[in-house]
């Protein structure tokens, strides 16, 4: 099978479909996959779970999908400037989990190595950890962080 697509939305047809779970690339305004957002919202495709550093800003970046109502929740570690994704948050349009970088990071790293979880001090106390399992380990209290299986990976390669 080549590698090789003539366009973004060529190599994206048949492969991303309503209801996966996407990893998207990008920190801020760098490095984000901009091409391939345009042909994910130019095909259509919905109902999607995206876990990316942020959610884009409006028009975009993620924020192109947001505004077409394409994501159905995003998992980020920072959202703070796209209107869009706060308004939809804000009525229960799209659904929201919050976690600190690294931990964000360290759940796909681990979701795509197989590990189905691990434990972290990041977030105790805070919103982050509430309705997660808390362990003690050597006097010290952990949260169990879920690793992240996503169906396809969007990355911007130059």
């Amino acid at each position: 099978m080549s590698k090789v697509w003539p366009d973004a939305r060529a190599a994206l047809e048949g492969i991303v479909q309503n209801g996966q779970t996407l990893a998207v690339g990008g920190f801020g305004m760098c490095g984000v996959p901009d091409m391939l957002i345009a042909a994910l919202h130019d095909l259509g495709v919905c109902d999607l779970t995206v876990a990316s550093n942020n959610a884009g800003t409006d028009g975009y970046g993620l924020g192109k999908l947001l505004q077409s109502h394409q994501i159905r929740k995003m998992i980020a570690s920072y959202v703070g400037e796209n209107v869009e994704f706060e308004r939809q948050y804000l009525t229960g349009e799209v659904e929201v989990e919050f976690s600190p970088q690294g931990t964000l990071a360290e759940r796909m790293r681990a979701g795509g190595a197989g590990i189905p979880g691990f434990y972290t001090r990041t977030g105790v106390g805070t919103l982050v950890a509430e309705g997660k399992e808390h362990k003690d380990f050597d006097g010290e209290t952990y949260i169990l962080e879920r690793g992240i299986r996503a169906d396809v990976a969007l990355v911007k390669a130059c």
